[in-house]
């Protein structure tokens, strides 16, 4: 993912900003505790389409 374009986007739910996690192609919103998927280098920002974060995950 462009670092440009990471710089750029924020979360759809908090405005907060996202972290990109490679190894699971995902942005994760520490705030809003989703992760919303890339597929294919975009990123899907739909709260529909992301997963919520575990305490785990968000190393609680």
């Amino acid at each position: 993912m462009d670092t440009r374009l990471l710089e750029l986007l924020v979360c759809p739910v908090t405005k907060g900003p996202l972290e990109y996690r490679r190894e699971q192609q995902e942005l994760f919103s520490h705030s809003a505790r989703l992760a919303y998927p890339v597929r294919d280098g975009i990123p899907v920002l739909l709260e529909t389409e992301a997963r919520v974060l575990t305490d785990e995950e968000l190393g609680l």
